[in-house]
């Protein structure tokens, strides 16, 4: 029952990330805003998320963790309906504020409640139906947000959180009582921390999440989001260090294993959320697939993941953890090599092929690395170890959106360019393409100099669909690497196991 309510909490609170991806359409025609003005919906709510999952530990110590994460629920809920009644903008950039702020604090307290419920043999099995929450809400949240739209309206996407939250803090209510070690209380409130935090944070967010519609670093605005970022949390770092009660603690990542499993899950987060990005618009707008469809394709990479989390948690007691990681990391790899293969002319069966090998792939690493990272971390210091878990988790996440719209801009400008440099009056091949386009618009009772005119459009199309093509398997190739370069990271974690 504690499995239940806690991996349902925070499966919601992930999913509330993607979910508006899909609705954000539907909401630009409720409010008459533009599509810049929109994605605000999404990045005040990830700053939030993030602010709150790194001052989690603080504020179970404060409150006590049942408590906060009692409170953090019935936030997250009450601003979920709120979300959906807003009538206008700023009510839903508000709205979407405190529903993050509630959601941030479920996934990093979730994950220590986790953590203290189970005995050591069965921490495998804890962590696999954590993973599987986290992993899959991110994957679910646009099919789930396109099957609501669809058939009802984009409020109903908030709304579905509310019978789930009813169950849930039912059972968090009977069932999660605060450990007898646990410290509560505290003696004086960290403000500068908070201050740099909120700071800090809400720059660096802005930065990863505007970066792309800003031009990046030739926009002023950028810039100066950018040393903001660097000036405060190196300020926070020094600051944190030095006070008695820091609301970061993070003298818990002098702990080898903690800071490198930090490390790893934020290259894998890059990767897996950078996947979670790039695939719904390679498959509508390369592959043509409408919503339903691409739903469809990526359905079976989500049923292979969640039907391998408790097999992998199960054998985290039989076979040596770096074994299953790095047995992993080759079938990820594999996966990525294969999509950077794939053509225009990519069927059904051969994109989801390729995807559930990648679904087989991740449980193998982030169910053990989940388990690994906090094996040696001390009972007293779990809370301040999952915030710092979660939040290189969700960072890797908005680096891996950053990253991958990055180069799919530049190797898309890259390979057109390349294409484009090949059309010339010497190119026999390109001559009787046209030649043929020509002529079969000649045919459809189009005067020869229209044809000619339309022909040309024609292969301009196909030469940006084909560079488009290209970039994607650009990007396949380069995630392939980028799990390859955390192999030795694994092997570096060292933990005797059960």
């Amino acid at each position: 029952m504690i499995t239940l309510a806690v991996v349902s909490a925070a499966f919601i609170s992930i999913m509330d990330a993607s979910i508006v991806n899909v609705v954000m359409p539907h909401m630009r025609g409720s409010f008459n805003v533009d599509l810049s003005t929109i994605t605000w919906v999404a990045t005040i709510y990830t700053i939030a998320q993030i602010i709150t999952i790194t001052m989690s530990a603080w504020w179970s110590t404060l409150l006590g963790r049942k408590r906060y994460f009692l409170i953090s629920f019935i936030l997250f809920t009450l601003a979920s309906i709120l979300v959906g009644t807003s009538q206008t903008f700023t009510q839903m950039l508000v709205y979407r504020i405190l529903q993050g702020l509630g959601g941030g604090g479920l996934i990093p307290v979730a994950q220590a409640i986790l953590r203290e419920t189970y005995p050591a043999n069965r921490q495998g099995w804890a962590m696999a139906m954590f993973a599987a929450g986290v992993v899959l809400a991110p994957a679910m949240g646009p099919v789930v947000g396109g099957l609501i739209t669809e058939t009802l309206s984009w409020p109903w996407v908030f709304y579905i959180n509310v019978p789930v939250a009813a169950v849930g803090l039912t059972l968090v209510s009977i069932y999660v009582y605060d450990p007898p070690h646990m410290k509560r209380g505290i003696n004086k409130v960290d403000w500068m921390g908070i201050i740099l935090i909120g700071i800090g944070l809400t720059a660096l967010q802005v930065v990863l999440e505007r970066g792309q519609d800003e031009d990046w670093f030739d926009s002023n605005f950028i810039i100066v989001m950018t040393i903001l970022t660097i000036i405060t949390l190196t300020a926070l770092v020094l600051w944190e260090l030095r006070t008695e009660e820091p609301i970061v603690d993070f003298r818990v990542l002098m702990n080898l294993n903690l800071s490198a499993s930090c490390f790893v899950v934020l290259i894998f987060g890059i990767v897996m959320f950078g996947t979670t990005f790039i695939l719904p618009q390679f498959l509508q707008n390369v592959l043509d697939h409408g919503p339903y469809e691409t739903g469809l394709v990526m359905l079976p990479r989500g049923i292979a993941l969640f039907c391998m989390m408790p097999i992998v948690g199960h054998l985290y007691n039989l076979v040596d953890y770096r074994i299953l990681m790095c047995g992993g990391v080759m079938l990820a790899v594999i996966s990525m090599f294969l999509m950077s293969g794939l053509s225009l002319q990519a069927d059904y069966w051969g994109m989801v092929s390729r995807l559930v090998i990648l679904g087989f792939g991740m449980p193998f690493v982030f169910v053990t690395l989940t388990t690994v990272a906090f094996s040696t971390t001390p009972v007293t210091d779990i809370n301040s170890a999952t915030s710092f878990y979660n939040l290189a988790r969700r960072l890797g996440g908005n680096l891996g959106f950053a990253i991958m719209a990055i180069l799919l801009e530049r190797r898309t400008a890259l390979h057109r360019v390349n294409m484009v440099g090949n059309i010339t009056e010497s190119n026999t091949t390109f001559l009787s393409y046209k030649e043929t386009l020509t002529e079969m618009l000649v045919r459809k009772q189009i005067d020869p100099h229209t044809a000619q005119t339309k022909a040309m459009g024609l292969i301009e199309q196909t030469i940006d669909k084909q560079a488009t093509m290209l970039a994607y398997n650009d990007i396949y190739w380069f995630m392939g690497w980028g799990f390859v370069f955390v192999v030795p990271f694994i092997l570096v974690l060292r933990v005797k196991q059960t």
